[in-house]
C-alpha cells in the first residue's frame, strides 16, 4: 500500500518585527518570507509544533 502524504497551506499573516529571534527563526522554517506568503508543507508533528509556536503570526488556509 502507498501512503499518500497529506498536505497542509499556511499563510503568513503577521510581522516579525519585534518579536523573538526564535519566532522569525521558525517563520524562515517553515519558509514564509513575508505577509500573505504561502507555503505548502507536509503535515506531520513537527511542522504543526512549529506552526503551534508562531500560531499568532499565521494561518492554515488548506489542509488536503
Amino acid at each position: 500500500m502507498s501512503k499518500e502524504k497529506i498536505m497542509i497551506t499556511v499563510e503568513q499573516t503577521g510581522s516579525p518585527i519585534r518579536r523573538p529571534a526564535d519566532q522569525k527563526a521558525t517563520l524562515i522554517g517553515l519558509g514564509l518570507r513575508g505577509i500573505r506568503s504561502r507555503k505548502t508543507l507536509e503535515d506531520n508533528p513537527s511542522t504543526r509544533g512549529m506552526i503551534r509556536k508562531i500560531q499568532h503570526l499565521v494561518k492554515i488556509v488548506e489542509d488536503k
